[in-house]
């Protein structure tokens, strides 16, 4: 029983349903389907409905999670079922094949991909070169055989027209070592003609849309599918598929597994000229047939290798030998050379297939394998073949395909219940016979010797003279009236639904199908001149003589009629069922779930047809014939042992049988199960079901407690884990701390000896915790610095110190140069050397303002000019607005000593007045410094006086502002 899906999702088996009815797997799958959960199991077969969408399920964490786990241990997968089937040929040496089935569109190609793409995830762990490289071939034989075998139908864009079985040889250590392809009945009938809405393989169209504009004119194509008879019909078809990069795809792949460059372009060169044959028209004149135009007659000579005049000859008369001898040419009809020309197009294309899978085959085939030497060589076969189809019109396709269908659910039946019979001899468990449908009688009405119907219409293909395929039906009408399963409209004359002299039904184990017999003798004949055999044969191509070998036979060695379509596929079909008889078989049910490829829709008839004609319900009576549901004692223990207060948490009885029968005993099911060697057998679900609703009732009760414990245990983990981490978070924090102490004492110690007083030392960088500390000591080293040099000033030199201090804080680092380098004056007016001509006046004037004013100072003087308008300055500014209470603000442009013409009088101004307000004052003086110019008052008038240089002048500008500080313009 599968892991981790609740009941919310169905049954994830269903083979646990209470009742085996049709109304009860439908209401199941269809729960399953909608609820996104496309895979459920009976018992070891899969169940798949094609979700028509991206399922993100096929990972490498997917892939690891069904690596070397039991089937029951996860949710349904195709991983599941191919890693039992991998484990049954590693672990017992068992030949083992999965057999996928199911009508076009359900699947079937995507699930042989996944069962490939996961068999090559899980193999050769070495990456050992060689089984790498036979890993790529088996993989990118897919998309060229994709290419080569699908095409694009009303149910499917992607539909497999051909059916395949592959076999993939292992090694002891259970690599891939190489592998073998078969293939069967190739529909080579879509070469020539195609239903509406269809395509014709995906070849073609891959050659006209992705070939090179260089290889199209070598072959003489147009890169235009409507141009081509065998391709219009599809060109302008919608599909998924990308033409252009699935052509570039293709050649990638046929390189990776080994085609040669020639090679290849044979392969292209024959799509060519099946696509030049379909364009190519007769015209008669009474007398004889001719080819209208002799162009494509010369490029189908080029492509082919063969001589111009054969090809024609070819395709406009046949070579027949007489009785005695005599070998004569006789011309065709103009319908009987288009019925050659299209014949030979089939020809080309199924022999082309066919060289195709053989030249893979013979790439990766295993070579020179010694078992003595190698071990065992065993093999994984998976069968991806059509499944039981119903069509409107029924013809010879379909019923080589319901044949196919009928021999490979007969062994399915044997093999499920062989399988069920074994498993009850092996564990001792007495065998009940189930009673089921045997459709041996149906295969026996197809394949009977002398009686089936293959034999009736290969008698009819052998019969000289005109024989129909109404003559061929009545035949059958003859021999097989008594048939149960076979009636027509002449043995069934109120039957309407049927014509006369066309149709015939075959009761098959699915259900009643219809057949037109209309064109069973050709197609079953499958004639083709030997006259073309010989042309391929004898070409120079040798891709072309090789796929031809039966051509180097003259007219008159030609003696034996060549076996019919239906038996070859009778002989290969009864090949393959032998072959899958031999293996441990692993079953795919691919379910469509509805026409509209819609990933929502689930038509409920649909469905149910599906599910009877693949005998899916046979199958679940089968498995549930004797017991529904069987496990190994250790693993049933595993999964229900909480259950039972004497099996958990561990039991201590002497077996692991003696505590399951303990678990069974406490809920009251011995009369519902068996006791086998190995395994418990429960015979009905619902005791199973009851296990499961008591095991999911207590699994959140142990999941709480665990998680009680689990946290505990984490909680004091992380407790001491934290403990220990502030400890060692203390003892560092401490260290760093004593640390920073050594460096600064290391660094600083001979600081009062040093010229600079340690200024020029980098501090350390202090640790976070220190960060404040390490800005106080900072600053208390300034400050111990400072004194230091303060004390070797003189006092004279204080007051000029005091205004340099006030005037380095005042502007701020604003101003470039302002006068700190030089010795500050103060008194400009005062002073003799600097103004001699007017410093006795302005000594005498500032003794009559002292006088008059009683001011005590002069904080500062100069000459300077005041502007009340536009004016011109020379040399670099030397602007000062002075503010005042009144608003009526004086500014100043302060004049350069004579002696000195370079001095900055500007600092010294703003630090004499700053340092005497400060100091004496006590009164916080306001400064401000502008960029781009000052902002004054004039008659209480707001004014803004921009400053530009020019040449060694200063130009000011009125214009109007709002503040009222001390203005004073930066030097430049």
């Amino acid at each position: 029983m599968a892991e981790l899906e609740g009941l919310e999702f169905g049954k994830s088996d269903f083979v646990l349903l209470d009742e085996v009815t049709m109304e009860q797997f439908m209401e199941n799958l269809k729960l399953r389907f909608e609820k996104g959960r496309i895979y459920t199991y009976i018992g070891e077969v899969v169940v798949s409905v094609n979700p028509y969408r991206q399922m993100d399920i096929y990972g490498k964490d997917n892939i690891e999670a069904y690596r070397g786990r039991e089937l029951y241990e996860n949710p349904p997968h195709l991983y599941a079922v191919s890693d039992a089937a991998y484990k049954a040929m590693k672990r017992r040496a068992k030949d083992t094949c999965i057999v996928i089935s199911g009508e076009s569109g359900a699947g079937k190609t995507e699930a042989s991909k996944y069962i490939m793409q996961y068999i090559a995830a899980i193999t050769n762990p070495s990456q050992r070169a060689e089984v790498e490289s036979v890993k790529n071939v088996l993989l990118k034989s897919n998309c060229v055989l994709e290419a080569f075998g699908n095409a694009k139908t009303n149910r499917n864009d992607n539909s497999s027209r051909f059916g395949k079985y592959m076999d993939i040889n292992f090694n002891f250590n259970g690599d891939p070592t190489g592998g073998h392809i078969n293939n069967y009945l190739l529909e080579k009938s879509r070469v020539v003609q195609q239903q509406g809405g269809e395509r014709n393989f995906h070849s073609f169209y891959q050659l006209l849309r992705g070939g090179s504009d260089e290889m199209l004119q070598s072959f003489h194509l147009q890169n235009d599918p409507a141009v081509y008879v065998y391709t219009k019909e599809g060109a302008e078809t919608a599909t998924s598929n990308n033409d252009r990069s699935s052509h570039k795809a293709v050649l990638s792949a046929l390189e990776v597994i080994g085609f040669s460059k020639e090679e290849i372009n044979s392969v292209y060169q024959i799509l060519a000229t099946i696509l030049l044959l379909g364009n190519m028209q007769f015209e008669s004149d009474g007398e004889s047939v001719n080819i209208v135009g002799q162009e494509v007659v010369n490029h189908i000579s080029e492509l082919t290798a063969t001589e111009p005049d054969s090809v024609n000859k070819s395709l406009l008369y046949r070579t027949v030998a007489t009785g005695g001898g005599e070998v004569i040419e006789k011309g065709h009809t103009e319908q009987d050379a288009c019925f050659g020309r299209d014949a030979f197009a089939k020809a080309l294309y199924e022999r082309l297939f066919g060289w195709i899978v053989s030249r893979i085959n013979s790439i990766i085939e295993v070579k020179d394998y010694d078992p003595v030497l190698h071990g065992k060589n065993t093999v994984i076969g998976v069968l991806d073949i059509y499944g039981f189809e119903i069509f409107d019109n029924n013809s010879f396709e379909q019923f080589c395909i319901n044949y196919c269908n009928e021999k490979l659910q007969q062994l399915f039946i044997e093999l499920i219940l062989r399988q069920e019979q074994d498993e009850y001899q092996r564990e001792g468990i007495t065998w009940q016979h189930i009673e089921y449908f045997n459709n041996q009688i149906i295969v026996d009405l197809v394949e009977q010797a002398h009686k089936g119907i293959i034999s009736i219409l290969d008698e009819a293909c052998l019969t000289v003279g005109k024989v129909t395929d109404t003559v061929c039906l009545d035949s059958m009408d003859t021999k097989l009236a008594q048939h149960p399963h076979y009636t027509s409209r002449k043995l069934s004359p109120t039957d309407k639904s049927m014509d006369f002299q066309k149709h015939f039904r075959i009761r098959h184990y699915a259900g009643d199908v219809t057949y037109s017999v209309e064109g069973f003798l050709d197609k079953n004949k499958d004639l083709l001149f030997q006259d073309f055999k010989r042309l391929m044969y004898n070409s120079a191509n040798p891709v072309l003589k090789e796929m031809w070998p039966d051509g180097h036979l003259s007219i008159t060695e030609v003696t034996k009629r060549p076996l019919t379509a239906a038996t070859l596929f009778k002989n290969s079909i009864v090949a393959l069922v032998d072959k899958l008889a031999c293996k441990e078989p692993y079953y795919v049910r691919c379910i469509k779930p509805n026409e509209m490829k819609s990933p929502v829709l689930f038509d409920d008839a649909r469905c149910q047809h599906q599910v009877a004609y693949l005998g899916l319900l046979e199958n679940v009576r089968v498995r549930r014939a004797g017991f529904a549901y069987r496990q190994l004692y250790a693993r049933f223990l595993q999964r229900y042992k909480m259950t039972c207060e004497y099996t958990w948490p561990n039991h201590l009885m002497a077996s692991d049988r003696e505590a399951v029968e303990a678990i069974v005993i406490q809920h009251g099911f011995q009369d519902d199960v068996a006791y086998g060697q190995t395994k418990l057998f429960v015979r009905t679900p619902r005791s199973l079901f009851t296990l499961e609703q008591e095991r999911n009732n207590l699994i959140p009760i142990l999941v709480t407690f665990l998680q009680k414990v689990w946290r505990g245990t984490l909680a004091r983990a992380r407790c001491r884990r934290m403990r220990a981490i502030y400890a060692i978070m203390g003892c560092y924090k401490r260290y760093k701390v004593k640390a920073h102490f050594w460096e600064v004492e290391r660094r600083f110690a001979n600081v009062r000896t040093m010229a600079d007083y340690g200024k020029s030392l980098e501090w350390p960088t202090p640790p976070a915790a220190l960060s404040q500390f390490h800005s106080i000591t900072v600053m208390l080293h300034r400050r111990w610095w400072a004194r230091q040099i303060v004390k070797n000033i003189p006092p004279s030199d204080m007051l000029e110190v005091r205004a340099k201090v006030a005037a380095m804080t005042a502007l701020s680092g604003e101003r470039k140069d302002w006068g700190v380098s030089r010795a500050w004056e103060r008194d400009y007016l005062g002073n003799a050397r600097d103004c001699p001509q007017t410093s006795a006046s302005f000594i005498r004037i500032s003794k009559e303002l002292k006088n008059k004013d009683e001011y005590s100072q002069v904080l500062f003087s100069s000459f300077c000019r005041k502007f009340t308008g536009v004016s011109v300055t020379t040399g670099v500014d030397q602007m000062v607005a002075l503010h005042t209470s009144s608003q009526d603000d004086v500014l100043l442009c302060l004049q350069r000593g004579e002696l000195c013409p370079n001095q900055d009088r500007v600092g010294e101004l703003v630090g004499a007045i700053v340092d005497h307000f400060t100091r004496v004052k006590k009164i916080q003086f306001p400064v401000k410094v502008c960029r781009s110019g000052l902002e004054i008052h004039m008659r209480g008038k707001p004014k803004n006086i921009s400053v530009e240089s020019k040449a060694g002048q200063t130009i000011a500008d009125f214009k109007k502002s709002k503040d009222g500080f001390i203005l004073l313009v930066p030097a430049n």
